[in-house]
């Protein structure tokens, strides 16, 4: 290993991802990196696996920057790297307070992460004809989410909902005529998202005030993500995979793909929400349905280690002839599964025995 050790403080260690990307980080070829997790939880996985952990205030509290800002003081690392979703918007707000203390900051803007986690707006934004969505009404009283149903076809055809501002699947539903309640009960998990009209107006006509509701068409089709690199908009970096075996609202095999239409919405997309950094862009069939403004579950390939090629063009190590060389480097014969694996550790705070 020849190029300079770096250290990156990394959030959210304990988040799916991130053990997988902590070990790829390491399996970079090219130098040593030191990494100091974070997390909200004292007993996340990642406290393991990085060389060094605190723990720190849930992005919602209002002493979340000033504890994260302790630790980059205390570090003194290359690079804050944010993984969660909850965090990039608290974090790009106080980008300043980082860039001051040496960190190079990878998220958007605080206006594009905005954008991004709001699909009304996103939507919106991205409206016009420029890339390829599903037909959405944005509601905000019950007689409006019947008409929207109403508008996309139900009860011919099945339509869903969400919230503009939820995290993973939280709030989707999928509407359709015809439900087998006992057969969900019976074979399926509990977590099935079918429901039908009456359903849903039952569970919202005494609500008040009424959610925001997005009530959007159903569309049918494969899953698959475009995962980016981008600067003011520009996507430098790109790899498309298929998001299959979905399991609690995650994926968890994917295969890397050509997808050279999906790669042009992901480039529109990105122009638009002027995003940086790594984006994740979720299509169903040639759709797009979300943009997350964050990492997220790679492919990875020993030549071709997204994140790690990130924090290099941060650091202002590749120029354009590098990144070239560095998508060229693809491979759509990629194949990946997630599987389930444990750490072990004594307590040490506990006394008593049984």
């Amino acid at each position: 290993m020849s190029a300079r050790p770096i250290t990156l403080v990394l959030t959210a260690a304990g988040c799916p991802g991130g053990a997988t990307l902590v070990r790829m980080l390491r399996a970079n070829g090219e130098r040593a990196v030191t990494i100091v997790g974070t997390d909200a939880r004292h007993d996340v996985a990642g406290r393991f696996l990085c060389d060094r952990f605190a723990t720190v205030p849930p992005a919602s509290s209002e002493e979340y920057i000033g504890a994260l800002a302790a630790l980059v003081e205390r570090e003194r690392p290359d690079v804050l790297f944010v993984q969660s979703s909850a965090e990039v918007g608290p974090v790009a707000r106080a980008r300043a307070v980082f860039e001051e203390l040496g960190a190079r900051v990878l998220v958007a803007s605080p206006e594009a992460i905005r954008l991004c986690n709001d699909k009304g707006a996103m939507y919106a934004a991205l409206g016009g004809g420029r890339v390829p969505q599903p037909e959405t009404h944005e509601v905000r009283d019950l007689d409006a989410f019947v008409a929207a149903c109403g508008r996309l076809g139900y009860p011919e055809r099945s339509v869903c909902f969400k919230p503009p501002v939820s995290k993973g699947s939280r709030g989707f539903r999928i509407l359709r005529p015809h439900v087998d309640h006992a057969s969900i009960i019976l074979y399926e998990r509990p977590n099935s998202v079918v429901m039908t009209l009456d359903e849903a107006c039952a569970a919202f006509r005494h609500l008040d005030p009424f959610p925001r509701l997005l009530v959007m068409e159903h569309v049918d089709g494969p899953e698959h993500t475009v995962d980016a690199l981008s600067a003011a908009g520009e996507v430098l970096l790109h790899q498309t995979k298929t998001r299959e075996a979905i399991d609690t609202g995650l994926a968890m095999a994917f295969r890397t793909v050509a997808r050279p239409d999906l790669v042009g919405s992901a480039r529109e997309a990105c122009r638009a929400l002027g995003l940086d950094w790594f984006v994740n862009l979720q299509f169903k069939g040639s759709k797009l349905i979300e943009v997350n403004p964050r990492v997220s579950t790679f492919v990875y390939q020993e030549d071709f280690i997204l994140p790690y090629l990130g924090i290099k063009y941060a650091l202002g190590e590749l120029d354009e002839a590098g990144l070239s060389a560095a998508q060229a480097r693809v491979r759509i014969s990629r194949r990946t599964v997630r599987y389930y694996d444990q750490v072990f550790w004594d307590d040490t705070s506990c006394t008593s025995s049984t």
